[in-house]
């Protein structure tokens, strides 16, 4: 398959027929995983720990937490389960503190979750965290989401590069950097590949796709039409025959993003009509990241 992205236009949800797939989604609540206490436990495993043993990390550097996204994030957490355990150190008898997933955390908490799941991390541990979470790794029974979270675990507290990684794991970089894309893939279609209800085949396919909107509802598509990996590689390339192309921006449109792009990262988005009309789409993360724009557009 080609390495170009398929843009697919508005037109998607009548080509694809609309279906809804939402009764065969059950929420992910690792009920196969030990409960936090309950004996002696593998820290490289997901285990789940009641929230009333949680605390925050009082080091945390975000103070703030955008409502309207949690209630978002909680949502999906009660439609789909916490898909992205959090990771926690014990810090006594029966209490842990969370180290990364604080946001994850509280939104499981508005979704009523009476337990989440988590990694226990033994911080003044480093060698054997690593050596415990590349055992985990050697299992056969992994999901391809717990293989790529994983994975991703090693990287970020074992602070390997994905050559390293690749190393450690006895596996090419190019695997491991596949495997790890799977990760930007929507809630949805991470949760229908851990559950066997697509196909690692078919979530490759779909990271060909840019928006997220219409992965999802092409991953709809597949489970409801049993679409095989090359029908679903016939059918974006048909849709992308279809749908017109958006126009590529004048130069000083990039110009704008990129100058907007000081304030807000990547997290501004452009879009013009031919005829000159358009809109731009801003997510901020905070009061003071806005406050320092209006500074800069008064001066």
């Amino acid at each position: 398959m080609a390495n170009s992205k398929y843009g697919l236009g508005k037109g998607l949800g009548a080509l694809l027929g609309g279906e809804d797939v939402s009764e065969l989604r059950k929420p992910v609540g690792y009920i196969n995983k030990e409960v936090a206490g309950a004996r002696v436990q593998n820290t490289a495993d997901v285990l789940r720990i009641p929230v009333s043993m949680i605390e925050p990390n009082p080091f945390q550097p975000r103070t703030a937490f955008d409502t309207e996204a949690l209630k978002e994030l909680s949502a999906s957490i009660k439609n789909l389960g916490l898909i992205q355990p959090i990771t926690v150190r014990k810090t006594g008898n029966e209490h842990y503190q969370i180290i990364s997933g604080e946001r994850r955390y509280r939104a499981s908490i508005m979704a009523g979750l009476d337990m989440v799941p988590a990694y226990v991390k033994d911080a003044d541990e480093q060698g054997m965290l690593e050596m415990a979470i590349v055992e985990n790794i050697q299992r056969e029974n992994l999901d391809p989401i717990e293989l790529a979270l994983s994975y991703q675990r090693l990287m970020d507290e074992c602070s390997l590069t994905q050559d390293k990684l690749a190393r450690r794991v006895g596996k090419n970089r190019v695997s491991v950097a596949n495997q790890l894309r799977l990760l930007k893939l929507p809630a949805k279609v991470q949760h229908d590949l851990k559950v066997g209800l697509i196909s690692v085949g078919h979530a490759k396919v779909l990271l060909g796709v840019e928006d997220s909107a219409q992965q999802e509802a092409l991953c709809d598509k597949i489970i409801r039409g049993g679409l095989s990996v090359r029908q679903l590689e016939e059918r974006i390339q048909s849709l992308g025959k279809e749908q017109p192309r958006p126009a590529e921006l004048p130069e000083m449109y990039g110009r704008l993003k990129e100058s907007i792009g000081r304030y807000f990262g990547d997290k501004v988005a452009i879009r013009r009509s031919d005829n000159g009309h358009g809109s731009i789409t801003i997510k901020f993360s905070s009061d003071a990241q806005m406050e320092e724009f209006l500074k800069a557009i008064e001066k």
